[in-house]
């Protein structure tokens, strides 16, 4: 029998979601805020069952509990108790549904959880499929919105288009090699196999278009362009905290599968094929994401676009993998770090979203006009947020940016003064809200914003985790360190 004590974690939430989405059938006409603790009281319980469960091996390797997973597995809930939390405003927006609404987070949740322990390529497919398909839905919730169902259509149609991209890419892959694993033996028999295909003069046809189709297929996940048509709408239309959601738990879905992939199985291939192209792919996501965000009127639109940005900027840490000493910092732990520095800053800033459409019904920047006179609280923690997103030290942005800056500056040099750059635009649309709070008070008529209990919970464990992580980041650091050292490089 298999230690199954390795995946209690994913196994508690699981029959948690069934739990929540059974005991919102039972209160399907009550507007009943308990349902929220019960969610977030299973994803902490999820959380404290990480240690217990400790590191080892399933189903021939197939599943995999290492640093890594457990660092990706702690970004996973922590978006997922944020997004819970804000959706209170939410709820009483909802005749009913409050269980299903749960128990569909739950359930991407578990896939996403599922998705950094794999290291088989058709398990991985099948966690990316339950991660995004309850996501659909998500985007699609407010039925009383026409924004929202067209949010849910258009993410269902390219996301399906795009899981079709990945499987085929796999399907080459598994051509190639006769095997599906990424760990080992078997990860080296890929490499293996792939390198009697090649010659010093050329490369595969198949490989390449092999690779292609994997980072197509991944790169929708991430909103990376040109894949990220989907993003601005989606985000928008969605509900708030499910665009918060995606923001930050189904990117670092993404950058988790894609880890596994280039980092267990394609390592070799490094410098001649996939890291000039992603390497490409990050340069025009923080350009195009950047130049956009400029123009938006939208805070929610605004916040896509920046994500878009934020994608260009994990991946200069993506492609620098390290050369040096295997104790200090790199590329692949400064992208880790950089996630759980987003993770906190962008939910915040999302959750700052949420209070000021719940009081006054707007995601138009122009109307936080004069927030601080009236909120001062929630001015300052939006303040906060929007500064650590464009790297204002002493914030933990600012540590996640300088981190694969560093990384990325011996080899990927054009790239980082293209990351430089493109944040000081990053900082004028940042440094706009802010203006419109504090300095832009003459037209004011916003009243004093009122929070909920679980939405204040959620600003105060943002706020706190972007200041004191960027004031003492080393133990963030160092078990980011730790957690790739389980890479060939």
């Amino acid at each position: 029998m298999p230690n199954l004590k390795l995946m209690l974690p994913e196994l508690l939430l699981f029959a948690w979601a069934i739990l929540v989405i059974i005991i919102g059938i039972s209160r399907r006409r009550k507007n009943n805020e308990s349902l929220i603790y019960i969610t977030l009281l299973g994803i902490v319980i999820s959380g404290l069952l990480i240690p217990i469960a400790g590191y080892g091996e399933l189903f021939g390797r197939t599943f995999l509990v290492d640093k890594y997973a457990v660092f990706f597995k702690i970004i996973f809930l922590g978006a997922a108790f944020f997004a819970v939390a804000s959706s209170s405003d939410l709820m009483s927006k909802l005749k009913s549904d409050h269980g299903e609404f749960f128990g569909l987070m739950l359930l991407s949740t578990v896939g996403m959880m599922f998705l950094t322990s794999t290291a088989e390529l058709i398990t991985l497919y099948v966690s990316l499929e339950l991660t995004t398909i309850p996501l659909f839905v998500l985007a699609a919730y407010r039925k009383d919105q026409l924004a929202s169902s067209e949010a849910g259509l258009k993410y269902l149609i390219l996301g399906a288009l795009s899981s079709a991209i990945l499987l085929y890419g796999i399907s080459l892959i598994y051509g190639l090699t006769g095997t599906t694993f990424l760990n080992d033996n078997l990860m080296r028999l890929i490499q293996q196999s792939i390198q009697m295909l090649l010659t010093t003069a050329s490369i595969n046809p198949a490989l390449a278009i092999a690779i292609i189709m994997l980072v197509a297929g991944l790169g929708f996940k991430l909103a990376l362009v040109p894949f990220h048509m989907w993003a601005p709408d989606v985000y928008e239309g969605a509900p708030t905290p499910v665009t918060a959601f995606l923001s930050v738990a189904s990117k670092a879905a993404g950058v988790a599968a894609l880890a596994r992939i280039f980092y267990a199985g394609l390592t070799s291939f490094h410098s001649t094929d996939w890291g000039p192209l992603l390497a490409v792919l990050a340069a025009a996501a923080m350009i195009v994401g950047n130049i956009t965000a400029v123009l938006q009127t939208n805070i929610k639109r605004m916040l896509a676009y920046s994500s878009i940005a934020h994608i260009g900027y994990l991946l200069i840490g993506f492609v620098a993998l390290p050369l040096g000493d295997s104790g200090s910092i790199n590329g692949p732990a400064s992208l880790m770090f950089y996630l759980f520095a987003y993770m906190f800053a962008n939910m915040g800033a999302f959750a700052c979203a949420i209070a000021f459409a719940r009081n006054f019904d707007s995601y138009q920047i122009r109307d936080y006009q004069g927030l601080s006179e009236k909120s001062t609280g929630l001015a300052v923690m939006l303040t906060i947020f929007l500064l650590s997103l464009a790297g204002i030290p002493p914030l933990v942005g600012f540590f996640g940016k300088y981190y694969v800056f560093l990384a990325g500056w011996t080899d990927y040099r054009w790239l980082v003064i293209i990351g430089i750059l493109t944040s000081v635009i990053a900082l004028y649309y940042y440094a706009n809200v802010i203006k419109q709070m504090f300095f832009n008070k003459e037209k004011s008529t916003l009243d004093k914003v009122k929070l909920d209990t679980p939405l204040a919970i959620t600003l105060v464990l943002t706020v706190i985790g972007t200041i004191v992580c960027g004031l003492y980041p080393e133990p963030v650091i160092r078990f980011a360190v730790e957690a790739v050292a389980i890479f060939p490089f």
